[in-house]
């Protein structure tokens, strides 16, 4: 006999802390677990409704007084470069991309270790040793590979770790070598995912977060075909929408209301009778 069930998850709330994006405001995150044989399922379809991966944990803000994080993703079909993107295609095809398990290396770290120091010396990462990294790369339960991204004399000049959802590529954590900024390596590792999940017949490239009046999240809006998750659907980024007049999630729901219409997957179990 077969039967279908939700898959039954725990969700549970962090404490408040100082946002990474925007000043002066605090950060909160809904997030369960994600482990066992029903992982990459539920990574499947709660990375369709707003969440994102770290390790073992999938995650979505839920803010007290804020909704300006919304997840992000290009339509592969809708995506066409510009002038600009097409430059830094360009000035990047002499680097060779190498896909491989998720495995960390002293070579990864050492560059992981620059781009922090170059980019994020402030940030939550700043003090991850060798050991908290290699957990960041190989603690997946999903189907998960590296990007790595060479010169032609085997130096390692950027890398992503990618889930490989149902739907398409996600970028969980990218770093590169910051010390030619003119080549804009990090755009040009989306730009190549935009293509890897064309050619796999995807169709779709997670980003991550967007989040508006952030600096650092601006050069996700210049993707053409970018979506992002907003008030409980994917819908085209229009970069004239007044984002302040939304609503905070959690001034419309209680937490407890917000994880009952989160859309949990079924699972067809099979038992002998």
């Amino acid at each position: 006999m077969r039967h279908t069930v939700p898959i039954a998850s725990q969700f549970y709330v962090t404490a408040p802390q100082p946002c990474p994006y925007l000043e002066d405001r605090m950060e909160r995150k809904l997030f369960t677990s994600l482990q066992g044989a029903d992982a990459g399922i539920l990574n499947n379809s709660l990375s369709k409704q707003g969440f994102r991966r770290s390790q073992n944990v999938l995650y979505r803000p839920a803010c007290a007084s804020c909704s300006a994080c919304l997840s992000a993703r290009i339509d592969v079909a809708k995506f066409q470069p510009s002038k600009s993107q097409k430059r830094i295609l360009k000035r990047n095809a002499a680097l060779q991309r190498r896909r491989i398990a998720p495995w960390a290396t002293e070579q990864q770290y050492d560059l992981f270790r620059s781009y922090l120091d170059a980019r994020h010396a402030q940030g939550g990462m700043a003090d991850m040793d060798i050991f908290e990294f290699a957990a960041m790369i190989e603690e997946t339960p999903v189907t998960s590979r590296v990007m790595e991204y060479s010169q032609s004399d085997g130096e390692l000049k950027a890398v992503c770790l990618t889930d490989i959802f149902d739907d398409g590529l996600s970028l969980v954590y990218s770093f590169f070598d910051t010390s030619q900024p003119q080549n804009s390596i990090g755009t040009y590792m989306i730009l190549d995912h935009i293509d890897m999940a064309r050619e796999a017949g995807l169709p779709y490239v997670y980003l991550g977060y967007w989040v508006p009046g952030s600096p650092k999240m601006d050069y996700k809006a210049r993707f053409k075909g970018v979506e992002i998750f907003r008030d409980g659907r994917w819908r085209q980024l229009d970069l004239e929408d007044d984002f302040s007049r939304d609503k905070n999630l959690c001034e419309i729901k209680s937490i407890s209301e917000q994880v009952a219409h989160i859309a949990m997957p079924e699972m067809t179990h099979s038992h002998e009778t």
